[in-house]
């Protein structure tokens, strides 16, 4: 898989405009991703597939866009993570809280319970510290 990041909720605020052009320079492929994709399987957005109009979990008005930014990560090895991760702390991208690496246990999930399991770690981790 071609080293992928997904972006939710970051176009326009200054997060995103610091971190696009350290993805653009990484030469990592950046996907904005819209309220309508969020019934997707995460795989299916980093792979860039199209869905077919009848697609699975598709129907009903699109979901509300997520309250807060995420960013979700496809193809990388541990190296390329480690140095997008420092790239990122040396641009002062400011933090983005809500972050994920794609997983063969979680790339059939869908953006929004990616989301969910996202908050649910993150508040355990900032409770346990």
């Amino acid at each position: 898989m071609t080293e992928t990041v997904l972006l939710y909720n970051l176009s326009g605020t200054e997060a995103g405009r610091k971190l696009k052009p350290v993805l653009l320079r990484m030469k990592v492929r950046i996907r904005i991703v819209e309220p309508e994709s969020y019934r997707l399987p995460i795989v299916e957005l980093l792979t860039g597939q199209k869905p077919s109009p009848e697609a699975p979990g598709e129907g009903g008005a699109a979901p509300e866009a997520l309250p807060e930014p995420m960013m979700v990560l496809g193809g990388f090895t541990n190296g390329r993570l480690d140095l997008l991760l420092s790239e990122m702390r040396k641009h002062n991208v400011p933090p983005i809280a809500l972050k994920a690496v794609i997983t063969a246990h979680n790339q059939s999930w869908d953006s929004l319970t990616l989301y969910e399991e996202l908050k649910k770690e993150h508040e355990a981790m900032s409770q346990g510290s």
